[in-house]
Formats: C-alpha cells, structure tokens, sequence
C-alpha cells in the first residue's frame, strides 16, 4: 500500500492518535499537515521525526471549532503540497459528565471541537477535492459511542452519534463527486484522555475484562485501521463506520 504523492491533514495531530495517524499516512509516503493547538514543542519533535526518515510534514497552528482555522489547514496543504486528498477529523475532547450535570460551556466545547469541526472539516476538504478532481478521502475519527451508550459521558456520546449521521449522509452526498467518507469508531485506546484508568489496576482490570481480546488497543492499531481506509484497498467504502474496539461492542456479561 502507498500513499506516495497523496496530502493528508490530521486535526488534533501531535498526541495519541492523531499522532500514531500522521506516522502510519507519513510511512506510507503521504504528506501531511498536522494540526495542533497546544504542545507546539511536541509538533516540532514530530515533524523533526517525519523529516528524517525521508517524508514530509507540516504542523499547523489551528483552533478546528472555528471555520476560519479549519480553512486555514486546507489552505495550508494547497499552499505547501499542491492539493488535498486525505482529510482526517480526528480532534476530540470529552467532559466524562452526565446530563443532569453538564454545563452549558461544557456541552458547547465538545460539540464545537468535536462535531462542528468534523462537520465543517468534511465539508472544506470535500470542497477542495471537487475543485481540484479526482475524489477523495474523509475519515472521521468517532467512537463505539457513536451507537454504544456511555452513562456519565452524555455529551460525548452526543457529539460521536453526530459523526455517525454525518459520516453516512455526507457520503451518501459527496459519493457521486468521487469523495469517500467512511468513520473509524476506537473502543478503549492507550493514549492520555484515559490515563486515569490506565493508572488504576482495579479499573484497568475491569476494562480489560469486558474486552474479548483483553487489552486496550495501542494508537498505532488505529492509525493502520486509518492508513488503510486512505488507501487502495478501501476503493468501495463509504457512508459507513469501522469499529475497531477489540469486539467490546460485542461482549456480553452471559445469563
């Protein structure tokens, strides 16, 4: 598989996923525009990484819940690299609160960085990939709780549900423009929004057990999942969810 002359940007691009993302599309030969908001120390180290093994990369300073900065990535890729084939909405954040309890700002925050942005990133990168011709590739990063309830984490379940429907009728809008737009659905991830059960054995246990392969996958498990949905095998995919979550969607605490 090979991306070689293919641009990628990645929201949310310098830690966890997002960055075991833009390794696994830079390792396939695509180049690609990393967004961040924090941790600039961290984009340069990544570019620095990407840059010595001979690929390409470019961070970028964006805040995705605004339109404006969203057209600054794409406008970024059309400026550095030429064009944009790949789009990935991976930036996301969480509030682990119920509804009894969310704020008004907590809700608008994980639906502006969550939803919005996914939202309107697929809409400006489908744009530019009309423009230019030859189709394209959306990816939204969501969740098993774009269809998996998660009670104390309301407002993230609402936003990922919302990437559900997007992800199925902006593909269902876009496939006749040759613009293929396809969700990737994590279950439990090693990265940093679940430190704290990572750091307590107890609960670690718990989760490993409702697991059927027994483990939280690695980022790098996510981003081969990406990496190849932005590639030739995944020609005839859209308008449609892959989960990768180690089957926990499918477990059942038996009778």
């Amino acid at each position: 598989m090979s991306l070689e002359n293919k641009v990628a940007i990645v929201t949310g691009g310098n830690s966890g996923i997002g960055k075991a993302i833009v390794c696994a599309l830079a390792r396939q030969g695509a180049s690609v525009v990393i967004d961040y908001v924090v941790h600039p120390e961290a984009t340069e180290a990544l570019e620095q990484e990407i840059l010595q093994h001979g690929e390409k990369a470019t961070g970028v300073e964006a805040d995705v819940s605004k339109v404006a900065d969203l057209q600054k990535l794409v406008d970024t890729a059309v400026e550095k690299y030429g064009r944009l084939d790949i789009m990935v909405n991976n930036a996301g954040v969480e509030t682990r609160t119920s509804i009894l309890d969310t704020t008004e700002d907590q809700y608008e925050k994980v639906m502006e960085i969550d939803m919005k942005s996914a939202f309107f990133g697929t809409q400006l990168a489908a744009k530019q990939m009309i423009k230019q011709g030859g189709g394209g590739r959306v990816i939204n990063i969501t969740s098993v709780h774009e269809d998996w309830p998660m009670p104390g984490n309301t407002p993230y379940c609402v936003a990922k549900g919302g990437m559900r429907m997007l992800t199925r009728t902006a593909g269902v809008e876009l496939g006749p423009h040759g613009v293929q737009v396809v969700g990737v659905g994590p279950g439990a991830v090693e990265t940093p929004i679940n430190t704290s059960t990572m750091d307590d054995p107890a609960l670690l246990k718990k989760l490993d057990d409702a697991i059927p392969l027994g483990r939280m996958a690695k980022p790098e498990e996510i981003a081969n999942v990406v990496a190849f949905l932005a590639g030739d095998g995944a020609t005839y995919l859209t308008a449609t969810t892959i989960f990768a979550d180690g089957g926990i969607m499918q477990s059942s605490v038996g009778l």
